[in-house]
């Protein structure tokens, strides 16, 4: 937000101030109470702010001929230590003269503060030159270039041209203002921090309205309660014109173009009252009405930008007789706006729900001067104040008489919020003994009232415009924030110590172990939204037993739900990059899904892992390998296993739309842990072609499995072997029932049992599938034999074809 020091005058005597209101002290005093000063930038009147261009007088003026040119070899004072040579060519040169002299240095400009050169000493056709003798053009006053600009003073030489001209820049604050600092937006609002730390009174105008008739006045009608009220006036008989020199500057200065004399009150009044207003043409208001309300969703709507806006129903909209003409709170519709040729204007002054205009602001994308004040709250009980004082400035600037009584539509006056306030608790907080009497000083000087005043409990009246207190806590927070934390000392008994550790609870602790376990295995960790689709759920509609959690106040439609599913964001992210050419990635997350049971609202914390396009590169020594469903497998069991979790089932995942193929894994007849392929379905949503392999881990459960002991044995000093079988089987056929079987047809030397791959298909037989499976043998004793080995590969065979009638593919 870009506050002019020029403006804030307007309303505070900054210049009594300790350093006379100097940026540095401003920026100083203003951060301390929480708005933050992030910058400060000079703003020039004519660009360049005239800097390096003095007074000067010609001394001498000598004429000679160059090239059929007739150019004038001068000298001239400008206040400098030596007197400068300077070659002119202009014809109206002579001695005697009073001119504007840029010296060696001076930047020139172009009439949009571009930079043209800079002025050096040089020599021009043989002759020395240290300056320019300047037209009123090439300094920015004027347009003309007939000639050097020949001043009629007796000025001292070396005056500086802005003071001549009285053209004094001015100084811009930039300020970072947080959201709950609505209060703050506007010069008005900025000048009542800086009294409530120096006790200076703020300046304000008195609106006297002098109303002529009732002859041109406008009923307006509020259907909605997102208004909850509305002002406005009639003045007739202007004049549309470019506006006085003096608004020009307020508004430039803070990065606004000029329109003409009634848009630029308006932005007058919201910048420096913080009360955003419009005005609508009163000839083209249809009907003599307003009416405040919705329309029909999918209505088009043509707003003062030009671009035409389907609405969704919910916006609140200024209509008349033949429909919208503005958009509460955001932007006022194309016709309505002040023309040239307007002689009569309608004033609105207004206050919104803030909710519903930062809806209808994130819906259009629509972020205007008004939205921003709008939806974080405006000053519903200075809507007449400030009508008042733009009807005023109308008929100053534009002419014009007031031709209606000012409406007001205000049915039910707005309830300020009482806050019990303990001295005692006040000084608990903010950790010194302030006293009562300043306690409540700060609190006056803030615009509270202090009522039912016990001496150490009274209580506060929070004024309209401060909608962020409300509460003790906010109270306490204004004291310090005035009274100032440099001025709160610290305290003897502070320590600090940088060295020891603070612990982890167990749950941060174990995911801390998880993440660097994964990220030592190549994968990164992303953080995403927890918003989503809607029609993203619709996609997997037969996986989720819930209902979804929909956001009432919804940024946009794409992010209008609580996610039910972590596959959703993953996906995005997989889509972000692949579009970007990286499409080799893993990656996981720690983050929640959100459901909907009847009234009950379900909350679950979850890890998702994501792998797709290669595992491995292609190095020196191996080929590339493409990612499969036993590479993220094996990580999972990996992490089971870190937490100290050997003992599981797992069944094939059927008819799901998450997953293509894959894989649940239980404890204890818990459902825990699904590891597959996605669907290519449920990939195709987010345009992601490539195969993905997803893990998805209740978290929450599988915190409560980890076991903080652990068993430790010696490595084995002799290899591992791994044979791998494909096996067909009945679909009715579980993983876990192969693993079973194994593990029962060999105890000692079968170390694990893995899945790789799962494969149905026609060729396999009618309600066939077929499990690849691998199989890890050790002795720990001796090295395995390849005879030993067949013998027990040919054993699980024979038990397989016995107990589940495997077939076992060759």
């Amino acid at each position: 937000m870009k506050i002019s020091l020029n403006w804030l005058r307007d309303f505070i005597d900054i210049s009594k101030l300790p350093a006379q209101g100097s940026p540095e002290e401003l920026d100083v005093l203003l951060t301390n109470t929480g708005l933050e000063v992030e910058g400060i930038e000079p703003h020039d009147k004519v660009p360049g702010g005239l800097k390096g261009f003095v007074v000067g007088e010609v001394l001498t003026c000598e004429k000679f001929e160059v090239k059929e040119k007739t150019l004038s070899l001068t000298t001239v004072d400008a206040g400098l230590d030596e007197i400068l040579t300077i070659v002119c060519g202009a014809a109206n040169v002579a001695a005697g003269q009073k001119v504007i002299v840029a010296t060696p240095g001076t930047q020139l400009y172009d009439k949009e503060g571009k930079e043209l050169f800079k002025i050096e000493k040089r020599k021009v056709y043989g002759q020395p030159s240290e300056g320019m003798i300047c037209a009123e053009d090439e300094i920015g006053l004027g347009d003309s270039h007939d000639g050097i600009l020949v001043l009629d003073t007796q000025v001292p030489n070396g005056t500086p041209a802005a003071s001549f001209f009285d053209i004094a820049g001015d100084l811009v604050l930039e300020i970072g203002l947080t959201p709950n600092r609505a209060d703050a937006a506007s010069h008005w609002g900025v000048a009542r921090d800086i009294r409530a730390v120096t006790g200076l009174p703020i300046l304000l105008p008195s609106p006297a309205l002098v109303i002529e008739s009732n002859a041109h006045p406008i009923a307006v009608e509020v259907k909605d309660a997102g208004c909850d009220r509305f002002c406005g006036i009639s003045i007739d008989g202007i004049q549309v014109a470019p506006s006085p020199a003096w608004l020009q500057e307020r508004l430039t200065a803070i990065g606004l173009r000029p329109i003409n004399n009634v848009v630029d009150i308006t932005n007058f009044i919201c910048h420096g009252l913080g009360q955003p207003m419009h005005a609508y043409d009163w000839n083209e208001i249809k009907g003599g009405k307003l009416i405040v309300d919705t329309l029909a969703a999918g209505t088009v709507f043509k707003t003062l930008d030009g671009i035409e806006r389907k609405l969704t129903g919910e916006e609140l909209m200024i209509c008349d007789a033949s429909g919208a003409i503005g958009m509460a709170g955001v932007m006022g519709g194309e016709d309505s706006g002040i023309k040239d040729s307007t002689t009569r204007v309608f004033l609105e002054v207004a206050h919104f729900k803030p909710e519903r205009i930062r809806k209808a602001s994130q819906i259009h994308g629509l972020k205007t001067d008004a939205s921003f004040r709008f939806e974080r709250g405006t000053d519903i009980q200075a809507k007449l104040f400030a009508l008042e004082y733009a009807a005023q400035l109308i008929q100053e600037l534009a002419g014009g008489k007031i031709t209606s009584e000012p409406f007001d539509y205000y049915p039910t006056q707005v309830e300020l919020v009482s806050i019990p306030v303990s001295v005692r608790r006040v000084q608990q907080y903010i950790g010194i003994e302030l006293a009562a009497d300043r306690i409540k000083e700060i609190l006056t000087l803030l615009d509270f009232k202090i009522e039912a005043d016990k001496g150490d409990e009274f209580v506060a009246i929070s004024p309209a415009y401060r909608v962020d207190v409300t509460r003790e806590a906010d109270i306490i927070e204004e004291i310090l924030r005035i009274h100032g934390l440099d001025n709160i000392p610290l305290s003897d008994h502070l320590s600090a110590n940088f060295i020891s550790e603070f612990p982890l609870l167990d749950k941060e602790r174990v995911q801390l172990n998880i993440s660097q376990i994964l990220t030592a295995k190549g994968f990164q960790e992303i953080i995403t939204n927890s918003l989503t689709k809607a029609d993203a759920h619709a996609s997997i509609a037969k996986d989720l037993s819930f209902e979804t959690v929909e956001i009432l106040n919804r940024l946009s439609e794409d992010l209008g739900v609580m996610r039910q599913h972590m596959s959703f964001a993953g996906l995005e992210v997989l889509a972000h990059n692949i579009n970007r050419r990286q499409k080799d990635l893993k990656v996981f997350e720690f983050g929640k899904t959100y459901h909907k049971k009847g009234a009950k609202y379900i909350e679950k914390k979850h890890l998702a892992l994501f792998t797709t396009g290669l595992w491995s590169g292609e190095t020196w020594s191996s080929a590339p390998t493409k990612t499969a469903l036993h590479h993220i497998y094996q990580v999972s069991i990996e992490l089971m296993r870190s937490l100290g979790v050997t003992e599981f089932e797992t069944d094939t995942i059927e008819n799901s739309s998450v997953f293509a193929f894959g894989l649940r894994i239980s404890i204890n007849k818990k459902a825990c842990l699904e590891v597959g392929m996605i669907h290519p379905n449920l990939a195709s949503k987010w345009e992601v072609k490539q195969d993905v392999f997803f893990a998805d881990f209740d978290w929450d459960y599988w915190v409560k499995q980890e076991k903080a002991d652990f068993v430790y044995q010696e490595i084995s000093k002799f290899p591992e072997v791994r044979r791998d079988l494909s096996l067909v089987v009945d679909k009715t056929v579980s993983y876990q029932a192969i693993r079973k079987l194994a593990e029962q047809y060999e105890k000692n030397l079968l170390k694990n049992v893995s899945i790789f791959d799962v494969y149905e298909g026609k060729n396999l037989g009618e309600g066939k599938k077929a499990y690849s499976v691998s199989f890890t043998l050790q002795d720990e004793s001796q090295t395995l034999t390849d005879k030993v080995i067949e013998s027990t590969m040919d054993r699980l065979m024979k038990g397989f074809e016995k107990e589940i009638g495997a077939l076992i593919r060759k």
